[in-house]
């Protein structure tokens, strides 16, 4: 995806494709208008992708182009005639088409939306294992603007989206990660529940360097923390196959965002969807990871379930019914593998709740030395949010993994001060900002031979604190209290919430209040006799 932190010679082509198909969308809502579009993009990437091997497969002695094997062998979707992007141009502005309907085989009559239905379909059951149930096929609606689909086929069609070597998922991965985001900041808070912004994502998958094993996240939304981590293995020179995918999500129109961009982008992985969610019905009940990774929904208030009491996940204590916070790192805790390492976005109030048992769970954590690192966000980082944030960096054995032994510390990073505002409402880190944030880590976290210098203080943004120094502070993780800086931050705690609390304080000593001068009372009239 494009931002102010890449360069590249084709830099802004997603930016300037964008516009161009948000000038089509008219009336139609964002939610319902992504769909649309990203359906389309995808359709074009499969097209092009095939059309490339084809013409490769037609100057191969042996070979037959037509031959659905030819393709799956090479990892490439197989896409049947009616189905390529080809035939949908030429149909485009047609107001009315002769077509074999894939489901029933038999012949009908539609418009250019039957059309690309009938394309997906087929798609779908010509992949079968990768793409059951994950296209949209609702293009041939009533509702949905004819002559707006015929528009956007000719502007896919008309954009380059094949990089110099040929390789058509470069450019299609990035446009359909930028059109992700783009939608997600349309959609204001309900876009960010699908999607992570991009430098937040870069910022923990650098911290903890998914080299090899399992990479894991229970509430993957569109699937942004993989495709980060797949640049990641590449970035290093590694290979893609060195690292096995999970996820699971409960919302199975992003679960479908999801497995397209996957597949877009070529990555093999395991997402499952279930109605329930990872806290009721976890996929994965007996996997450990290596890694795992999460931007889970802040404060979730309608978790609980009475199934859920007693749960051999809620090792340091039984999370409360009206917020699912430490709910989440309990979850993530008990699928690390031993030598497993996390990082999870939360709200701040993540870091200092007393609330409902949260500090006891919270202290128990910190005891029980899991956590590693914890990093404070600036504000208007997310879509979903304007409050700040923070990271938790969680690991099940601080002696091991290659580094030195830091079991008794944990790093306090203040990155509140950090990013650039890209519009009025929105911030994002830069690559130099991501690199101080993971260099302070990575550095504090080495051996003394690992060649990454020094780790030292920073007055203001990062501290190393022992576990007495955590404890004087009450176990509160908030990196203000440790750096040096002013500790005056929102904690995240929404005002209803903290306006509960401090009634209920005050009430607590008004009746206190009362207790004592009926004490009082009582004292003097022994002293002081009745008049009478």
């Amino acid at each position: 995806m494009a931002s102010q932190s890449n360069s590249g010679s084709d830099l802004g082509f997603e930016a300037e494709l964008f516009k161009a198909a948000d000038k089509l969308r008219g009336n139609l809502e964002p939610s319902e208008y992504k769909h649309v579009a990203l359906g389309l993009i995808f359709l074009k990437f499969i097209s092009e992708a095939f059309e490339h091997h084809r013409a490769k497969l037609m100057q191969e002695e042996f070979a037959d182009p037509e031959d659905p094997e030819e393709y799956l062998a090479s990892n490439v979707f197989w896409v049947p005639p009616e189905a390529r992007w080809e035939h949908l141009q030429a149909n485009a502005k047609r107001p009315q088409i002769t077509f074999t309907d894939v489901t029933t085989g038999k012949e009908r009559v539609g418009d250019i939306g039957n059309l690309i239905d009938n394309a997906m379909d087929s798609i779908e059951r010509a992949n079968a294992a990768v793409l059951k149930d994950v296209l949209p096929k609702e293009y041939g609606r009533p509702q949905l603007d004819k002559t707006m689909l015929g528009e956007l086929i000719d502007l896919f069609s008309k954009v380059g989206m094949r990089s110099a070597d040929g390789k058509s998922k470069d450019l299609l991965g990035r446009a359909y990660e930028y059109f992700i985001s783009q939608f997600a900041g349309a959609e204001g808070r309900r876009g960010g529940e699908f999607f992570t912004p991009r430098s937040v994502v870069q910022t923990i998958v650098e911290m903890l360097e998914p080299h090899n094993g399992r990479v894991y996240d229970p509430a993957c939304g569109s699937g942004g923390m993989f495709v980060q981590s797949e640049r990641f293995i590449e970035s290093h020179e590694g290979k893609r196959s060195d690292i096995a995918i999970y996820g699971q999500e409960r919302n199975h129109t992003t679960w479908k965002l999801c497995k397209m961009n996957l597949a877009v982008r070529g990555i093999d992985a395991d997402i499952k969807w279930n109605n329930e969610g990872s806290f009721l019905n976890d996929a994965f009940p007996t996997l450990k990871f290596d890694y795992a990774m999460a931007n889970p929904p802040f404060n979730i208030s309608d978790w609980w379930q009475p199934q859920l009491e007693g749960d051999v996940r809620w090792k340091y204590g039984t999370p409360p019914a009206g917020n699912a916070n430490f709910a989440w790192l309990q979850h993530i805790i008990h699928h690390l593998a031993p030598r497993g390492t996390a990082g999870v976005v939360l709200a701040n109030g993540s870091m200092s709740s007393q609330q409902s048992g949260e500090g006891e769970i919270r202290k128990a954590m910190i005891e029980g030395d899991v956590v590693d690192c914890m990093v404070a966000l600036p504000g208007q980082l997310f879509y979903s949010t304007q409050i700040p944030a923070c990271l938790w960096f969680l690991a099940r054995d601080k002696g091991a993994n290659g580094h030195r032994d830091r079991r008794g510390e944990i790093l306090f990073i203040d990155a509140r001060n950090l990013g650039h505002m890209v519009d009025r409402t929105r911030r994002e880190f830069s690559e130099q900002d991501i690199e101080t944030i993971t260099g302070a880590y990575h550095r504090w976290r080495a051996k003394p031979d690992a060649g990454l210098g020094e780790y030292q203080d920073i007055p203001g943004f990062c501290k190393s604190a022992t576990l007495e120094e955590v404890r004087k502070h009450g176990h509160v993780l908030t990196p203000g209290r440790y750096v040096g800086a002013e500790d005056a931050e929102d904690d995240g705690v929404p005002f209803a919430e903290r306006f509960a609390a401090l009634t209920a304080t005050l009430e607590d000593q008004f009746n206190e209040s009362d207790r004592l001068t009926a004490l009082i009372r009582t004292k003097l009239a022994m002293v002081v006799p009745d008049a009478d």
